[in-house]
């Protein structure tokens, strides 16, 4: 996974999370990225500091929960975090009763629009490949906005 700075034509500036650069590049020419604040599809890459690891010997500040969080190097307005909050909760209620599939979500998904199987709320992984597939077959399929972790990598 990589996450990269996009900012579109108004100055809008994002994150978003990549499987590769080339994934990047062929969401870009498709006109699949937007911009969040104005749906602009004009999105590039923003300038962005490199990740550099801290040593292993030094000790990490933890954040509590209600701590600011930053995006583009700039605070994070309220109603940002408000709305972040509400998306990460209604994620979460979703996902409350939805069973998690793993890497056979394009297989499952399939199934169940054309009726092979009874309808259920699932979620799991796919390949950019069979996403693409997927959306071009007319099958219902969207991503989560925030990263899951498989049951089996849980605590």
């Amino acid at each position: 996974m990589i996450v990269f700075d996009l900012s579109c034509h108004e100055g809008h500036r994002f994150e978003g999370w990549f499987a590769s650069s080339t994934d990047y590049a062929e969401q870009q020419a498709r006109g699949l990225l937007a911009c969040p604040s104005c749906g602009s599809a004009d999105v590039s890459k923003a300038p962005m500091a490199p990740a550099v690891p801290a040593k292993g010997n030094t000790r990490q500040e933890v954040l509590p929960p209600e701590a600011p969080r930053q995006v583009a190097n700039t605070p994070m307005p309220p109603e940002v975090q408000k709305a972040l909050a509400a998306l990460a909760k209604a994620q979460a209620a979703a996902l409350k009763n939805s069973t998690w599939v793993g890497d056979k979500f394009a297989e499952e998904t399939r199934k169940m629009h054309y009726g092979e199987r009874d309808e259920a709320p699932i979620h799991g992984q796919a390949s950019l490949a069979e996403a693409k597939a997927l959306i071009e077959e007319g099958v219902p399929v969207a991503p989560l906005p925030f990263p899951v972790a498989p049951p089996e990598k849980l605590n």
